[in-house]
């Protein structure tokens, strides 16, 4: 099998605490399915992440992780095609989370914009934790353990990834002085041939003497296409282009999703915070009695009162459910008053119950064995792919074997 370049490898992971709902397979999962077909996925199950604001009640994580990995399977994400595994089941994210805390400035992580926006949001929970304050530094391991490059991210989540690159620049920074670099340089440059040392020459050049973006750009590309050079002949090159050592954390970058368009059934975003949730293996009849209780526009008190669809959480389904003739006649229908709200949210209900039904019924076939299996083989892929970075990674902090 080919191995993928960092640029090709993708890692994303969600925390076990609780059910799967529709916001979590419009705003995640649709877009892992799509991404496992394009490049290398590791998706792992968050459970050290869960702690970090789960820490009092861990009783729901097990539970949660198996439940999870069934929806995962069940909506399409395929373990042939995408590494599936149990974060704590890999220690090395724990071990590389530690040195890297040990050159990580303590403001670094307290300028994070998630941190005190969550202890704000979750004022019911003591989050003055070690746990809670690391836990974007964990993420960053996380990314990094896997030389990941892309990070499929909400607009909310890249200052994670931001802070993902400095702590690797500062990292290749401090530890990535190779010894007789220039020397292996040159071994590394001789492996591409003469008319592709040539181009990364001029690519180097116009990106160091001006700064080129597109320079560097096409000089990162034409190392990924090298098929005859190892790996740590390609970080080399990648080093020696930004003036540096080694580079032996690469740089993830941020691959920035569609925002997640699924209100809750109040019309706010759905989340399990608000109570307005539709999990993906909700009973079709409690699904329909959920949907039919939904608030609708306020001005519409009786029948005949006209409405705006703007104003009211179902439209909102429909411009992700509706096809554009059944759009225009609940707005014709809604502001004439032709057309009541239950007659609205009917085809809502039939469009909800169709996309549910056969993760459902797949999700039915899976058993607790085939997940202990899917996972058991997704930690070995993923133990060997972090044990490889971190043998890296010791040897030049000076942590190589004594005995």
């Amino acid at each position: 099998m080919q191995v993928a370049t960092h640029h090709q490898r993708i890692l994303s992971g969600m925390r076990p605490t609780g059910a799967l709902h529709l916001g979590h397979y419009h705003g995640v999962i649709k877009n892992w399915i799509r991404l496992q077909d394009t490049y290398q996925c590791f998706l792992f199950v968050a459970d050290w992440h869960a702690l970090t604001t789960h820490y009092a009640n861990p009783g729901i994580i097990h539970t949660s992780t198996i439940e999870m990995v069934i929806d995962w399977l069940a909506t399409g994400i395929d373990p042939e095609k995408a590494t599936i595994f149990v974060q704590s089941q890999v220690p090395e994210h724990a071990e590389l989370h530690l040195l890297l805390s040990m050159m990580t400035p303590l403001g670094w992580l307290e300028r994070v914009p998630t941190y005190k926006d969550q202890q704000e949001k979750l004022k019911e929970k003591d989050l003055a934790t070690y746990g809670f304050l690391g836990y974007p530094l964990l993420q960053s391991a996380d990314i990094l353990i896997y030389k990941a490059g892309l990070v499929p991210v909400g607009e909310d989540q890249v200052a994670h990834v931001e802070l993902t690159r400095e702590v690797a620049k500062r990292f290749n920074h401090l530890y990535g002085k190779e010894d007789k670099f220039e020397e292996k340089l040159a071994i590394s440059m001789r492996k591409m041939g003469k008319k592709q040392v040539k181009h990364y020459r001029n690519y180097k050049r116009a990106y160091q003497e001006k700064g080129d973006q597109e320079a560097l750009l096409a000089a990162k590309t034409l190392i990924d296409s090298q098929q005859n050079i190892s790996i740590e002949d390609k970080e080399r090159l990648l080093g020696a282009l930004e003036g540096g050592g080694k580079v032996i954390l690469p740089e993830p970058q941020a691959l920035l999703t569609p925002a997640a368009k699924m209100p809750g059934l109040d019309g706010q975003k759905m989340s399990k915070s608000y109570h307005n949730t539709i999990s993906l293996r909700e009973d079709p009849q409690q699904l329909s009695d959920k949907l039919r209780k939904m608030p609708t526009d306020p001005a519409r008190v009786r029948l005949h009162d006209p409405g705006n669809p703007k104003n009211c959480p179902v439209w909102q389904l429909h411009t992700i459910y509706s096809d554009e003739e059944t759009k225009n006649w609940v707005q014709a229908g809604c502001q004439s008053a032709k057309i009541g709200c239950l007659d609205c949210k009917t085809p809502i209900i039939d469009a909800v119950l169709t996309e549910l039904a056969p993760i459902q019924e797949r999700a039915k076939a899976i058993t607790e064995q085939k997940v202990q299996e899917t996972l058991q083989k997704g930690t070995q892929m993923a133990r060997e792919e972090a044990e490889k970075t971190l043998q890296e990674v010791r040897q030049v902090m000076g942590l190589t074997p004594l005995f």
